[in-house]
């Protein structure tokens, strides 16, 4: 079952205008959020961010979108598609409409639709990271600035990356910005260790304000084992780090096993990932 404007629809009646501005220009935006038993982990953080990044697109949010609304939407269609143990990942979309040419009609009306998919387990797991090899996507870069922050429709980048990492033979690639820093990955914000220090880009440098890369420097904020810093990396500095590991919400985070030559451990990321867990069974 799918979710449209909160009326519960079968998979083959969801459908959309050929109109409709996120299919034709991307004018929409979306959070990934992960359900546990009944429960959206981190809504805060994803509501916050979706309504910071409608007021950055000009878009009219209608009074009704409530945190207290679409956690109640959410769960509904968790519950209505009567998953086990009602685990699932969530893409809860927000577009602004039918009609209209790049300048939209002025009585658009604000969509949002909501798409829940099972997932195995309640708790972040430990991944397969020796074959996860990685590279770099050289042939577009991405423009600093909070455009680039956005978890918007147009993942241009993503899926071109996407489809050169597998053509590659490779898991996934890094995204450089136009100064040739690494933002982050196609799928995820990026944290670099080198000892006890661990370092993950700014968001000035253009890299999602991912809701996971929140909890995650929350958490080593408050570890005293590392030091923690938000600058920006250099492809150089890869060679020389004892791991990387991407994070996000439903992945938890996917430690690399090896960038070119250079083979990596990770040991910190299970660390910190014991460490999510436990945030998450005392939450």
């Amino acid at each position: 079952m799918v979710n449209f404007n909160g009326n519960l629809v079968s998979n083959s009646e969801a459908k959309i205008s050929i109109t409709n501005r996120g299919y034709k220009y991307g004018d929409a935006l979306f959070e990934t959020i992960r359900v546990v038993s009944g429960k959206a982990l981190f809504l805060e953080d994803h509501y916050f961010r979706l309504m910071a990044s409608m007021r950055i697109m000009r878009m009219d949010i209608p009074m009704n979108y409530t945190m207290e609304f679409f956690d109640e939407e959410i769960i509904k269609t968790v519950e209505a598609n009567n998953f086990d143990g009602n685990f699932a990942r969530v893409r809860l979309n927000v577009d602004r409409g039918d009609g209209g040419k790049y300048m939209p009609n002025k009585n658009a009306k604000i969509n949002f639709s909501i798409v829940a998919e099972t997932l195995d387990s309640p708790f972040y797991l430990s991944h397969t990271f020796q074959d996860y090899i990685v590279d770099l996507y050289k042939d577009f870069y991405v423009a600093p600035g909070l455009l680039s922050s956005l978890k918007s429709n147009n993942k241009a980048i993503q899926i071109i990356g996407s489809v050169y990492a597998e053509e590659n033979g490779w898991k996934n690639c890094l995204v450089l910005n136009t100064n040739k820093s690494i933002i982050e990955a196609l799928n995820g914000n990026l944290f670099l260790v080198k000892g006890n220090s661990i370092k993950t880009p700014p968001l000035e440098d253009g890299c999602l304000k991912g809701v996971m890369r929140k909890q995650i420097l929350s958490l080593l904020q408050n570890n005293p084992n590392y030091n923690i810093e938000e600058v920006s990396i250099s492809p150089f500095e890869l060679q020389k780090a004892d791991e990387l590991f991407i994070t996000n919400t439903i992945v938890g985070i996917q430690s690399i096993g090896q960038y070119r030559k250079k083979k990596y451990n990770n040991t910190v990321a299970e660390d910190i990932l014991k460490s999510l867990n436990v945030k998450l069974r005392l939450g």
